[in-house]
């Protein structure tokens, strides 16, 4: 399993379609970090790719980066593992803002059931 380390956020490749995402404590990504995150799952991902977001630790964002996380054409999925009620909240609060991708999100407090689900949603890929 390849681990690529940002000065934000830790991705490990879990598979060539799936990556695992660790935001550090107390970052308030901003554009450019969005931007880095985006470049860095294009070049080590292949498309159509999902995504694990862990959120053990809290984080923010900025307005700017709201509008633009997770837009890239080429994410199939995310699931979202939380492990508070405000966690939970934040991520129906950030899924819910208005952009021109939609996204196709699941909420989780388990890990193995996250996975199982994503998955899923790389082998319904229809070609």
């Amino acid at each position: 399993m390849q681990e690529l380390n940002l000065p934000f956020a830790d991705i490990k490749i879990l598979r060539d379609d799936i990556a695992e995402v660790i935001i550090h404590e107390g970052i308030e990504l901003d554009l450019e970090m969005v931007n880095q995150y985006h470049e860095t799952l294009l070049k080590h991902l292949a498309a159509p790719f999902s995504l694990l977001i862990n959120k053990i630790h809290p984080y923010t964002y900025t307005f700017e980066a709201q509008k633009i996380i997770a837009t890239l054409p080429e994410i199939n999925a995310m699931a979202v593992i939380v492990y508070s009620d405000i966690s939970k909240v934040s991520t129906h609060s950030l899924a819910s803002f208005p952009r021109d991708t939609q996204w196709n999100i699941q909420i989780f407090q388990d890990r193995d059931a996250a996975m199982s689900w994503l998955e899923l949603q790389q082998k319904n890929i229809s070609v």
